[in-house]
């Protein structure tokens, strides 16, 4: 279905659930009217706009509800398909399936809703539809430089404005609400005003309303990892967070250990983590914190998550974000890499040792610069892969 965060749906039930949208969605189609040529056609000759108000509602319906799922923390966005863009393809196919569209009364989705209630030329469009497939697989080399021109890749609308979800969502409301008056204006006049009796005004009026209070809706709706990123650089915040630490001692010593139950995330930059990293360590980012993956990794039960940037600072910064996303058993290295560093990898003894606990510790960290370091060699040659979850392939 979608990559929602947790996973309430598994992969497994997606294609169960799959079927009941795919029923609900067939049903809606054909009492929409979608399994009526002269319906559908309508759009192109002016007297009925239903297929635009229905694809419109729809868009309209999912794009807000992707903005408020998203703003709840309840989907991943950037795990949702795109389909990557190749400009002149688009069009080229956008106007021959226009033209089968206004030729054959049927777009492919309709025209399987109509055969399925027994629409004789819905199955003659289908039989079309096969052809046309198996043309297009036949004379692929030479379409291919078509096909493949102009590749955009996985563009969306707000990446190519420079905008935010919520406002291309709300802009796109109000261009549905035009949209939804001016049809109703071209077809009070090309049916001398016959439609108004069977669809009211205010009817009109109502809809209209309602899509532009969901779009600004949309549009007032902050983003939930942009507020939650806005307190975890507030000073006050990370001031008061109150920390769960480990030592540089202990995480060596675990690190020693092999301590299966050792997770962890590393905040620093790619270039650093890349230079030098500790095993069992996986590098990622504040807003990674947000995702499907982090998800699934963090919330592992039994395992120790520790929390490693440049400095404390950082780390207190990713443990605001963590406790506001809800994850728990999570502790931060204290004083950062740069105190491991100095405490173990490049620990010196002193010269004085007065207590017994001095030397312990000495003893102790001498023998750790040797084996960690060995141990970030060896880890170097075979690190840890990465794991992402990969975006959820769909569409009509």
């Amino acid at each position: 279905m979608g990559p929602l965060v947790p996973d309430v749906i598994g992969n497994e039930l997606n294609f169960v659930v799959a079927l009941f949208v795919g029923i609900a969605f067939g049903y809606i189609l054909e009492q929409a009217g979608f399994s009526t040529s002269k319906k559908l056609v309508g759009l192109f000759y002016g007297y009925d706009f239903t297929v635009l108000r229905v694809f419109f509602t729809a868009g309209i319906t999912a794009m807000i509800g992707l903005v408020i799922f998203a703003y709840l923390g309840m989907i991943d966005l950037n795990l949702i398909y795109v389909n990557p863009t190749f400009l002149y393809s688009a069009l080229v196919g956008g106007f021959i399936m226009g033209l089968g569209f206004v030729i054959g009364g049927f777009c492919p989705g309709t025209s399987f809703c109509a055969a399925a209630i027994g629409k004789i030329d819905a199955i003659y469009f289908i039989g079309g539809s096969v052809i046309g497939v198996f043309l297009f697989g036949e004379l692929y080399p030479m379409l291919y430089g078509l096909y493949t021109a102009e590749n955009w890749g996985l563009v969306t609308v707000y990446d190519l404005l420079g905008t935010s979800h919520a406002v291309v969502a709300f802009s796109f409301a109000v261009m549905a609400a035009g949209a939804f008056w001016f049809t109703r204006w071209v077809e009070l006049r090309v049916n001398n005003g016959a439609t108004s009796k069977e669809h009211p005004l205010k009817l009109y009026y109502a809809v209209v309303s309602i899509l532009f209070v969901m779009g600004l809706s949309a549009f007032l709706m902050p983003s939930k990892q942009n507020a939650v990123l806005e307190k975890a650089n507030n000073t006050e915040e990370i001031n008061s967070v109150r920390l769960n630490y480990i030592t540089s001692d202990e995480l060596a010593f675990r690190l020693m250990d092999n301590d299966n139950n050792l997770q962890i995330i590393d905040f620093r930059p790619m270039k650093e983590f890349t230079l030098m990293s500790l095993p069992k360590s996986i590098p990622m980012t504040f807003k990674e914190l947000f995702g499907k993956d982090a998800l699934k990794t963090i919330a592992v039960k039994k395992k120790l998550t520790v929390f490693v940037a440049a400095d404390e600072k950082d780390e207190k910064k990713a443990s605001v974000i963590a406790s506001e996303l809800g994850f728990e058993n999570v502790r931060v290295l204290q004083g950062g890499m740069a105190a491991f560093k100095s405490q173990i990898l490049n620990y010196q003894t002193p010269p004085e040792l007065n207590s017994q606990q001095d030397k312990d510790t000495a003893r102790f960290r001498a023998k750790a610069s040797i084996e960690v370091a060995e141990l970030i060699k060896n880890n170097k040659k075979a690190p840890i892969e990465k794991k992402k979850s990969k975006r959820i392939i769909g569409g009509c």
